[in-house]
Parts: structure tokens; C-alpha cells; sequence
């Protein structure tokens, strides 16, 4: 019997995928529990569809900065880190938050610290991704962080459950997670100083912007953003509602996320197979995740969970692999920053409406989202049918 090894680039991916699940054990459970602990703290669904988006928005708008330097000046690794540790640290502090207003803040600093190494990150897992395949690859790496995004909402419901939804221990306890994630995030920069020689460069035509098919790609990612309920509202109605008790809401954001992490492995190896068309198959999948979500009893919300971790899987790894396929090495960092800015406009944009919209009338909440979507597969259907991409950008692996 042979025995599988590992290649440097492969160890690579894992060591990133080990830090992802540490800092989605954090982050993640942090959301998970974000939408009921306002409640708590007595503000409205306008107000955590307005928090939700304005931290996306800030968070994600930055990452367009935050990717031109890191391609500018090529300090990756201190990117990453000083973003890593201002997203992980600002979770635990959540246990002092007594008003709305700290807690808002602080939810904002998370988002702001993801922000910042976040298109570095993803430039960084890029040039490892190459030799294994980008969707093998992305995949591989979705699936870790939501190995972490699965356990990180368990250990707070547990936490709930078990000291009377005493929700300033469940944020506390977080803190191990957050400095696991610290730790190896420096051991790793230690091992792989430059993590770019790892892949294969490629030849290519120096062109001032990017391509057509880049913006046209663009447009489905916006749409895909807008579109998609984020979890605090959910969670929110789920407490407003009383469809479960309080340590049950992370179980089902747990549920959500372990779909998550098998969707991204699947569809990992379907698109490098078959390309963006593996990314129509995961949007009309998870169409219907809303009306289930909010219109549903206990078990129509699970199946709608399960429904929308099949989405979050899709946009955090073939979604991604297929940015990695259109863009040159040395233009990533800007590519993934303003994927990420562009994405983040439009969630901020489409969660304050249906922040507004929830208040207001759940079928009109429920309209526009599926109807937003349906626009994402017609723009994606037209990308797949126009989308010619320049043979110098392309690495060899089929996208």
C-alpha cells in the first residue's frame, strides 16, 4: 500500500486551514450568538440588520486598501497578523460588554480585523492552491474553517445551556481559541517566510486593469451579496419568535456550518472539474434557504439552515478559487480586495434592507431575496457563456 505524502505546498494549505479553524472557533461562535445577545441588550431588527451591514460594509471596504498594500509592499505575513490579532481579540472582550452601544463596537473591531487580512490571507492560501488544484484547494481550507465554525457555536451552546445563558462566559472562553489561532499563525510564518515561491509564475501580459470576464464575474458576486440573509437576523428571528430556546440558536448556526464545510469539499472537486458551472449548481441550491428559514417551524428552519450552509460553503471556497483562476500572482491581493469591498458594499446594502424589510413585511424580506439571487444566476449564467479567459492568465488548472 503506498503512502500519501504531503508536498510543501499541500502542508502550507493545512497549516492555514489549522488557523482558520482556531479563528472561525472564535469569530464564528461570536456570530452565532451576536443576533440573540442584542436582543438581549434591547435593540430592533432594523438595528441588527443595520449592525450586521455595517460591519460587513467598513470591514469589507477596507480590504480594498488592505489588498493594494499587501501587493504593493508584499508584507503579507504582517498583514495577516496585525488583522488576525485585532479580529480575534476583540471577541473575548464581548463578556464586558454591559450596553448595546460597547457590544456594537466591538462587533465592528472583529469585522475590521478580518478586514485587514483578509485579502492578504487569501493571496497567501493562492500560492498554495495552485499545484494541488484551485478548488481542491479552497475547498480543502473552507472545510477546516468550518470544522472550527461548527465547534465554536457548539462550545457556546454548551456554555449557554450548562451557566444559565450566562452569555459573558460563553464570549470569555473564546479567548483559547483566539490565541491557538495566534500561535500558529507565527509558527507558520516562521516555517514559509515566502510562501509565493511556492507556486509556478506564469508569463503574462502586464495589463493596467483587469479583465473583462473579472467585472462581469463581479457582478454575480454582488449579487450574490446582496441577496443573502445574514446570520444575526436570523438568529434575531429565531429568538423574536421563540422558535427554540437560546442555547439551541448556535446548534443550528453549528448545523449550518458543518454543512458548510462538506459543500466546500465537494464543490471544491467538481469545479476543478467543471468550473464556474459548479457555482449555478450551489446558488440554485440554496435559493430556497429563506422562506424555510422564516416562515418554517423548528424543523423548516433546520432544513433552511442546512440549505444556507450550502451557500456560505460555495461563496468562501469555489467562489474564491474562481477569482484565483482570472487574476496574475501579482495582482491578487488587489483582486480579492476589491472582490472583498465590492461584496462587502452590497451585504451592507442588502442587510440593512432586509434588516428594514423584517420590521416591515417578511414576504417583501422574502421577495427581494430570492429575487436578488435569481439575478445572480442570470449574471453568472451570462459569464459562463461570454467569459473567454487570456491564455497567459491562465495556470493550467481548468476553471
Amino acid at each position: 500500500m503506498k503512502h500519501f505524502r504531503f508536498d510543501t505546498a499541500t502542508k502550507f494549505v493545512l497549516l492555514l486551514g489549522i488557523i482558520s479553524l482556531f479563528s472561525d472557533m472564535t469569530y464564528e461562535a461570536a456570530r452565532s450568538i451576536n443576533g440573540s445577545f442584542l436582543q438581549i441588550l434591547g435593540t430592533s431588527g432594523t438595528t441588527v440588520g443595520l449592525v450586521a451591514g455595517i460591519g460587513e460594509l467598513i470591514g469589507y471596504g477596507l480590504r480594498f486598501f488592505s489588498g493594494y498594500i499587501a501587493d504593493k509592499t508584499k508584507k503579507y505575513w504582517t498583514i495577516v497578523i496585525i488583522g488576525y490579532s485585532l479580529n480575534l481579540l476583540s471577541v473575548p472582550l464581548l463578556a464586558f460588554a454591559g450596553y448595546w452601544q460597547l457590544a456594537v463596537l466591538l462587533m465592528i473591531a472583529e469585522r475590521v480585523g478580518k478586514a485587514l487580512r483578509s485579502p492578504a490571507r487569501d493571496a497567501l492560501l493562492s500560492f498554495g492552491t495552485q499545484k494541488m488544484g484551485r478548488g481542491w484547494g479552497y475547498g480543502l481550507h473552507e472545510a477546516m474553517d468550518q470544522i472550527g465554525a461548527t465547534l465554536g457555536p457548539l462550545m457556546v451552546s454548551a456554555v449557554l445551556f450548562y451557566k444559565n445563558q450566562n452569555y459573558s462566559m460563553a464570549y470569555g472562553i473564546l479567548s483559547i481559541p483566539a490565541l491557538l489561532a495566534i500561535v500558529t499563525l507565527l509558527i507558520s510564518r516562521y516555517l514559509y517566510p515566502h510562501p509565493e515561491n511556492l507556486e509556478v509564475k506564469i508569463k503574462s501580459i502586464d495589463a493596467k486593469g483587469f479583465s473583462k470576464s473579472f467585472w462581469v464575474y463581479l457582478l454575480v458576486v454582488l449579487f450574490v451579496a446582496a441577496g443573502y440573509v445574514d446570520f444575526p437576523l436570523i438568529a434575531y428571528h429565531f429568538k423574536q419568535k421563540s422558535l427554540m430556546s437560546d442555547s439551541s440558536i448556535p446548534i443550528f448556526y453549528a448545523v449550518a456550518m458543518g454543512v458548510d464545510a462538506l459543500a466546500a469539499l465537494i464543490f471544491g472537486k467538481l469545479f476543478d472539474h467543471f468550473g464556474a458551472k459548479t457555482i449555478l449548481l450551489a446558488l440554485l441550491l440554496s435559493l430556497l434557504f429563506v422562506p424555510l428559514v422564516f416562515l418554517g417551524d423548528f424543523y423548516l428552519a433546520l432544513l433552511g439552515m442546512v440549505l444556507w450552509g450550502i451557500g456560505m460553503g460555495a461563496q468562501e471556497s469555489i467562489l474564491k478559487a474562481e477569482v484565483a483562476n482570472l487574476i496574475p500572482q501579482n495582482k491578487r491581493g488587489l483582486a480579492f480586495g476589491t472582490y472583498n469591498a465590492a461584496y462587502g458594499l452590497f451585504w451592507f446594502a442588502g442587510s440593512a434592507l432586509m434588516g428594514y424589510l423584517y420590521d416591515f413585511s417578511l414576504n417583501a424580506l422574502i421577495f427581494f431575496s430570492i429575487a436578488i439571487q435569481l439575478l445572480a444566476v442570470a449574471a453568472l449564467i451570462y459569464f459562463i457563456r461570454t467569459s473567454k479567459r487570456d491564455l497567459s492568465l491562465n495556470d493550467g488548472v481548468k476553471g
